[in-house]
């Protein structure tokens, strides 16, 4: 008897847009989008193309006018309304390229709702290409059904982020130097949360005083290897996701 999938299978390829989505709306794309629709994706006339605009949720899309270059997508049905995303919040100091691409993407993938870049003493990167991050956002999001792209904070200096940190919302930093193990203190703080995962030299002294004098902070542990940053934000999201209940 042939397996059956863990859940509907949809073969059609699917789009994030810019532009405000509803019933009859025409979408006209050229570029990169038209060229995976029609060179990788061999799109046709009257052919679907699922459509999402982080704003009303997923459309139908249906394929008209199409050329060599470009071609035009008409809304028809509403799919799904846009999903209520966990209340979680990634802070990251920035690593590599390449490595804080996949933090992106990743994060993306795992549900969640804000990236917020951390500078600290120690962050090895200065500069980043929100575009380029960005576009990695939605192209995760395209992948995995998302319906709501992930926010993309502009750069803050720890200092900063701790200044004006919300009173109502946690925040599990990874303390490598020792704390309660994660999942028993995500089951015990619930509601609004954040991660903090530092740069890869790890918190200063005096920054981790820092995080550990706000009140909302909460040390976590993950558990006795020593975990590259991009790992540690990787592990602490999904570990947070399951014990919210969105696993």
């Amino acid at each position: 008897m042939p397996a059956t999938p863990a859940w509907p299978t949809d073969s059609s390829p699917r789009l994030f847009v810019e532009q405000p989505l509803g019933p009859g709306v025409q979408v006209r794309l050229d570029g990169a989008q038209a060229h995976y629709l029609l060179s990788v994706m061999r799109v046709k006339d009257g052919d679907t193309v699922r459509l999402f605009d982080d704003a009303s949720g997923e459309w139908r899309g249906v394929a008209s006018q199409v050329r060599k270059r470009d071609l035009i997508l008409e809304a028809t049905d509403h799919l799904r309304d846009r999903e209520v995303v966990p209340d979680l919040w990634l802070c990251i100091a920035p690593t590599k390229k390449g490595r804080i691409d996949w933090v992106i993407e990743k994060a993306c993938e795992l549900g969640v709702d804000r990236i917020v870049p951390v500078l600290t003493r120690r962050t090895v990167v200065d500069r980043l290409n929100l575009d380029r991050l960005r576009a990695h956002a939605i192209e995760a999001a395209e992948q995995c059904g998302r319906t709501a792209l992930p926010a993309l904070a502009e750069p803050l200096k720890l200092p900063a982020l701790l200044r004006d940190w919300p009173a109502e919302r946690t925040l599990f930093f990874a303390d490598e130097t020792g704390g309660v193990p994660a999942v028993a203190a995500m089951r015990a703080h619930p509601g609004p949360a954040a991660i903090l995962i530092g740069p890869e030299g790890g918190f200063d002294p005096e920054e981790r005083d820092a995080v550990r004098a706000l009140p909302q902070a909460v040390g976590i542990a993950l558990g006795p290897r020593i975990l590259r940053a991009e790992t540690a934000a990787a592990a602490a999201t999904a570990l947070w996701m399951a014990a919210a209940g969105d696993w």
